[in-house]
C-alpha cells in the first residue's frame, strides 16, 4: 500500500533538512514535489522518489531518472545529498535581483 504523496514528500523533506538542506513542498493532482536546487526536483506519487539524475540516455537522448522506494528517506536522502552538492557546483547560489522601485 502507498504512502499518500505528501505523506513520503515530507518525510524526505525532514531527512534533509537533517543535512542542513532546505526545501519547499508542492502537492496536488495525486503527485507531491520537493523543490531542493536548480534542475532538482523530487516527486512522488507515494510509491517512490524520482528525480533526474543529469544523465542522457546514449542510446536515446532521453534523461535518466533515479527511482527509490518511500519506504527509507534517509538513505533516499543521501543520495539526493549527492546530487545536490553536484549541481550546487555546477549552479552557485545566486542572490535575486532586488526589485526597482516603480516611479511615482
Amino acid at each position: 500500500m502507498s504512502a499518500s504523496p505528501l505523506h513520503a514528500v515530507e518525510q524526505l523533506q525532514l531527512a534533509l533538512a537533517s543535512c542542513g538542506i532546505s526545501t519547499d513542498v508542492n502537492h496536488g493532482y495525486d503527485v507531491a514535489v520537493l523543490s531542493v536546487w536548480a534542475d532538482l526536483l523530487v516527486w512522488t506519487d507515494g510509491s517512490v522518489y524520482r528525480w533526474w539524475t543529469g544523465q542522457l540516455s546514449p542510446k536515446t537522448g532521453q534523461r535518466l531518472y533515479a527511482v527509490y522506494d518511500v519506504g527509507n528517506p534517509a538513505m533516499v536522502a543521501r543520495c539526493v545529498v549527492e546530487r545536490y552538492e553536484e549541481l550546487r557546483r555546477s549552479h552557485p547560489y545566486r542572490h535575486p535581483v532586488p526589485m526597482l522601485a516603480a516611479p511615482v
